[in-house]
């Protein structure tokens, strides 16, 4: 059995790849250094060495490592000071103090400038290897927190929303601004616009972003058990309550609750949800203790809720406590720029998900959804997706795959016959007639290249073209416009001279 083999038996712990982690090891007896670093390559870690003070702090000044594994009494430069050099330059890297002079304020003083760990010298292999696997526990867990954060903001944050249009970008901006804050905010909408994903969006860009986001459906919950979703109950509250039960609230604590469909809260429900905004302190159903708690509020309603107010089954007060921030997010047909994105990113992801292979929409299919007006909004345009991509059977995603809404021609405003990709404006038309072909098959191009977020593949099958034929068009402008440039460069030099 390996040294490698052991070591990960013996702990029982979860077993990291030595050869993934970088170790730099200091000391100025050379063949005190060289013993460690024969101890710890015999189980694949990959060792730099410092013979010296200086030698070990231009290495933290110009590389990387995991691990530092420092002499403390050096002279010129000593390990206290490559500790400080190493919280500045590496905050990731864990650092083991070893000496021979070991004290107990010594040791003190270094646990709290944020060393890892402390040796005395003569240090044994199985001491060594044992305190460098703990630290390596360490930076692992670090590195998958980070991995996973990555992940989420990728997934959920605003990364995350696919658009190109400009309605989008200024939502995007707005609900930027109001991340970094721990604002009360009001999403508003019709169904399917992506109310959740933006509370998920916001929650994730803001301080409690280590902490959950709870969501509940008020809407979808009976209205004699809202109350005890939101706030929990004790057991005896009611029939069926055998047992005490933590509600939204608390699960939320520290972090963000979600409430979907605000505007379908009972009204006795929305007295309790007032006073807590007013007080930060909830008490579940059944009991006469208050708990208090830390959430920041993000709420959601497709409803009028102003109307509501008025035909007195919305209170006014908690309204204007929900809307300190108000986000209205709109429909799909007022963003048509933001259809192809979607449906091409949807395409991918459903293709990953069912494990198909490759397959893409035909221009004819491209043209109805653009053409469609979309009542369910994005997560209509998710499923119609979905389906077509679990249907389809020869890599072709056409006309015949499309689901019933969009195999009528009478759907939407406008029927897919009736439109052209991109559509030509009245002021674009008047430009272009009188124009070479040539000026209006550039507009074309560009126009549609703007339609597909410059997606070129998908403009080109728009278009009706060949990729490469498109590629030798783009080619082309940019020549164009090159020397279009350069000759109004001449110009001007003529004109100043």
């Amino acid at each position: 059995m390996s040294d490698s083999q052991s070591l990960k038996k013996s702990t029982g712990k979860p077993e990291y790849d030595p050869s993934t982690f970088r170790l730099l090891v200091v000391d100025n007896e050379a063949a005190h250094a060289r013993a460690m670093t024969e101890s710890l390559e015999k189980v694949g870690y990959k060792c730099t060495v410092a013979t010296s003070g200086p030698e070990a702090a231009t290495l933290i000044e110009r590389d990387t490592f995991d691990i530092i594994i420092t002499d403390m009494v050096m002279n010129d430069v000593d390990g206290m000071k490559l500790l400080k050099l190493a919280g500045q330059r590496l905050p990731d890297a864990e650092v083991v103090m070893v000496t021979g002079h070991a004290t107990v304020p010594i040791a003190v003083e270094a646990m709290q400038q944020g060393a890892f760990n402390f040796l005395e010298k003569p240090i044994t292999p199985s001491r060594l290897r044992a305190i460098v696997e703990k630290a390596v526990g360490a930076v692992s867990l670090r590195r998958q927190n980070t991995e996973l954060m990555s992940r989420l903001d990728e997934r959920f944050g605003f990364e995350g929303i696919i658009y190109t249009s400009k309605k989008m970008q200024q939502v995007i901006d707005r609900l930027r601004r109001i991340a970094a804050t721990d604002a009360t905010v009001l999403i508003t909408g019709e169904n399917g616009t992506g109310k959740e994903i933006v509370a998920q969006a916001v929650h994730q860009n803001s301080p409690r972003r280590n902490k959950p986001i709870v969501a509940i459906n008020t809407g979808a919950i009976a209205e004699n058990l809202v109350e005890s979703e939101l706030f929990g109950h004790v057991k005896g509250a009611f029939t069926g309550a055998d047992a005490d039960r933590i509600g939204a609230f608390e699960y939320a604590n520290g972090g963000t609750l979600f409430l979907d469909e605000v505007g379908d809260m009972p009204m006795s429900t929305q007295i309790k949800l007032l006073r807590v905004l007013e007080e930060s302190k909830i008490t579940r159903v059944g009991d006469n203790k208050a708990i208090k708690v830390n959430v920041r509020l993000i709420s959601a309603t497709n409803r009028p809720l102003e109307a509501m107010i008025d035909a007195g089954t919305f209170r006014s007060d908690l309204y204007f406590r929900l809307k300190v921030v108000t986000v209205e997010l709109p429909a799909l047909r007022e963003r048509r720029e933001d259809v192809i994105p979607l449906m091409d990113h949807f395409r991918k992801m459903f293709l990953r998900r069912h494990d198909k292979p490759a397959a893409h929409f035909t221009p004819a299919v491209t043209k109805r959804f653009f053409a469609y007006d979309w009542p369910g909004n994005v997560r209509e345009l998710r499923n119609f997706v979905e389906m077509m991509v679990v249907l389809d059977t020869d890599g072709k995603l056409d006309v015949e795959d499309l689901p019933p809404e969009l195999v009528d021609d009478e759907a939407g405003e406008h029927t897919a016959e009736e439109i052209t990709l991109p559509t030509i404006s009245s002021d674009a038309d008047s430009n272009l007639i009188g124009q070479p072909l040539s000026v209006i098959e550039r507009w074309a191009i560009e126009k549609t290249l703007q339609l597909t977020n410059d997606n070129r593949e998908e403009a080109a099958k728009i278009l009706g073209i060949g990729a490469r034929t498109l590629y030798r068009r783009l080619d082309q402008y940019k020549k164009e416009s090159d020397e279009e440039g350069a000759e109004s460069g001449d110009h001007a030099s003529d004109e100043h001279a």
